[in-house]
């Protein structure tokens, strides 16, 4: 019998930088459903990938002084590098600078093109770099992009458009006949009022202002604009042919069974995306999930506010089940989830190392010390065995229904549901009690059996979630019996069998001291060492800049008005600083060599315009300039200068 087929994608990264915790969630849920549906039978596929042309891309490769396809060669390695680093079971890495789907582009444009659906003309405009997309006056905020909120620039070029207005109606139209094609709900609300009944503006499909991009072949001077390029990939990789030989994968798995997508590249996937399938004469999708972000302490990620937090980190300070635990178990369904050290650090203690960690621990021990690890036969049924047996039963159908809503969260929540009522049903059978009267051996057999029974359980429903994890626990309780169906009876451990040894899954953490840990570590990444430092101070000519370069640091003089240390942290200290009319808030790691009174009322030297950073959970708006040797540090003073005045 052949297998109902599943295919899912995650949005491609653009290849502009390392992508950052908030980046890597999407491949970490996109993977825990492709999981999910393989362990119920489906034949999966799961396409990820990167976005590769654009202006940005130009312009970042001219600053590094490298050819574009170096630059994207290099970024898209240190992506594919994160998905595998965070075990995610891809079944095809995908990049837009392949050959294969450039010709297929180039296809499809001319399709378009022969069939009226794309047509030259100029476009007139206010244009944002970042976003690489034009704006009319009237959809800007407050004379910025409504989508990033930076600059823009009047800009006039040449370029096809595409018939948007064409399919509106037909669109709106499959919407509204098709509730749960764009999720959640309140997504949709937003791009029918929002985008489609005020009516759509035909789209800016070409450029002329860049050359990184497909060339339009039969107007060269044109690159194909990253909306055919980029969203082009989800059937140009799965074997669609614009000429009509599309392969027999593509007519197995297209259309998709879910687009996963930020929530700020909805309008994208959900207006532009179907229009274009619809021009083509290719089924839609059958549901685009926008995903919230996921925020750190109360901002969102980003490198200007020296927030942003990368998954490779993460994975040091905490592993790669404790990440993915994390993000999965933290994101709401709808609204955005919120990341910090402390709550990371108080999940791992809570629910991983106590719930989990020490509800295997002990069983498997208990299996061990009272029978030498042989499983018992379950013949003596007692008070509380039906109620646990009953919930393990119910569970996995319980966490069935929860992903079929992709409320991922939730279906966690149920697994936990079951390992905490284990928890209470050793405390309620006493197996310890039990173990000192040898009439009640098999009594402690069948208590023993229900707990193996229900870790088991939730050990294959965790696995979509905490892999490396649900593995350990097989080899702990040393099954082999981990298919979804062997959770329709209560009795996949075989009596007779040994179980493993006892492991710790997952240690408590120790707050004070890690957060401390990775607080050291930020520093060290902020400072270069005394070896990069001397090698630079040793080298001619390498290191010297223009006055242009200079001139890019803004230095002022600023006033101590306060100063205290920062707690928990016997390296930092936390200055209130006056600089002319403005209060700025530094945190410096001198504590060691000034206490907060040698400071106070003394002006130093502040690097006014370097980017925000976060220390010890602290924010630091800038840097004080400080003379290092090998032994001491020293705080160049101006008490003389005025605060707020320039150091030139």
């Amino acid at each position: 019998m052949e297998k109902d087929k599943f295919y899912i994608t995650t949005a491609i990264a653009y290849t502009s930088g390392k992508p950052h915790i908030g980046n890597t969630y999407e491949i970490v849920l996109a993977d825990s459903i492709a999981r999910f549906k393989r362990l119920l039978g489906y034949d999966v596929y799961f396409q990820t990938g990167t976005d590769e042309h654009g202006i940005k891309i130009q312009q970042k490769a001219s600053e590094k002084g490298v050819p574009p396809q170096k630059f994207v060669d290099d970024v898209a390695a240190q992506i594919k590098a994160i998905w595998d680093m965070m075990n995610t079971t891809y079944d095809r890495f995908v990049r837009t600078t392949d050959p294969d789907h450039e010709k297929k582009i180039q296809k499809i444009f001319k399709k378009l093109y022969d069939q009226g659906d794309i047509y030259k003309g100029h476009y007139e405009g206010m244009y944002c770099t970042p976003c690489e997309a034009f704006f009319t006056e009237a959809q800007l905020v407050d004379g910025k992009c409504p989508d990033c909120g930076r600059e823009v620039k009047k800009a006039k070029e040449e370029a096809y458009f595409f018939k948007m207005s064409k399919y509106a109606d037909k669109l709106i139209k499959h919407i509204e006949e098709n509730p749960m094609f764009i999720q959640p709900e309140s997504r949709k609300n937003e791009m029918i009022n929002n985008f489609l009944k005020p009516g759509l503006q035909d789209l800016c499909v070409s450029r002329t202002s860049f050359t990184w991009g497909i060339p339009v072949d039969f107007d060269p001077k044109h690159v194909v604009y990253v909306w055919v390029d980029a969203l082009s990939n989800y059937i140009t990789f799965a074997g669609y042919d614009p000429d009509g030989n599309s392969s027999e994968m593509y007519k197995k798995f297209w259309p998709a069974d879910i687009h996963l997508i930020g929530k700020d590249i909805l309008r994208f996937h959900t207006i532009y995306w179907p229009i274009l399938l619809m021009a083509l004469g290719e089924p839609l999708p059958k549901q685009v999930f926008g995903h919230p972000w996921l925020m750190v302490g109360d901002g969102k990620m980003s490198k200007s506010k020296g927030n942003v937090i990368y998954a490779d980190d993460l994975i040091s300070y905490f592993g790669v089940d404790a990440v993915r635990y994390y993000v999965l178990h933290e994101m709401p369904f709808a609204s955005d989830g919120t990341l910090t050290y402390e709550l990371m650090i108080e999940r791992i203690n809570s629910d991983l190392a106590n719930i989990l960690g020490n509800l295997v621990n002990r069983t498997i021990a208990m299996s061990d010390k009272y029978f030498e690890g042989v499983i018992q036969k379950p013949s003596c049924q007692g008070e509380y065995d039906e109620e646990l047996i009953s919930l393990a039963l119910d569970t996995p159908k319980r966490v069935k229904s929860k992903m079929n809503e992709l409320r991922i969260a939730d279906a966690i929540d149920e697994i936990f549901v079951l390992l905490r009522r284990s928890n209470k049903y050793i405390d309620e059978t006493t197996p310890w009690v039990l173990a000192k009267d040898p009439a009640k051996k098999e009594r402690l057999g069948t208590v023993l059996y229900n707990l193996l029974e229900s870790i088991r359980f939730a050990a294959v429903l965790l696995e979509p979630f905490l892999p490396e994890t649900a593995q350990s626990i097989y080899k702990q309780l040393n099954t082999k019996v981990i298919s979804y169906e062997s959770l329709y009876s209560f009795d996949g451990m075989k009596a007779g069998d040994l179980t493993g040894k006892a492991e710790i899954l997952f240690t408590r953490i120790d707050a004070e001291k890690k957060i401390a840990e990775i607080d050291e570590k930020l520093l060290q990444k902020e400072a270069p060492s005394k070896e990069t430092q001397k090698e630079a101070d040793e080298t001619v000519g390498v290191s010297q800049i223009s006055i242009e370069d200079f001139a890019k640091v803004e230095l002022r003089v600023a006033k101590v008005l306060s100063c205290e240390p920062v707690p928990k942290s016997d390296k930092l200290l936390k200055l209130q600083l006056s600089v002319s009319d403005q209060t700025r808030q530094v945190v410096s790691g001198i504590a060691k060599y000034y206490k907060p009174e040698d400071l106070i009322g003394r002006n130093i030297i502040l690097v006014y315009n370097l980017k925000p950073a976060k220390l010890r959970g602290v924010d630091s708006e800038g840097m004080i300039l400080a003379a290092d040797s090998d032994d001491t540090v020293k705080v160049i003073f101006a008490d003389e200068a005025t605060p707020g005045s320039k150091v030139r």
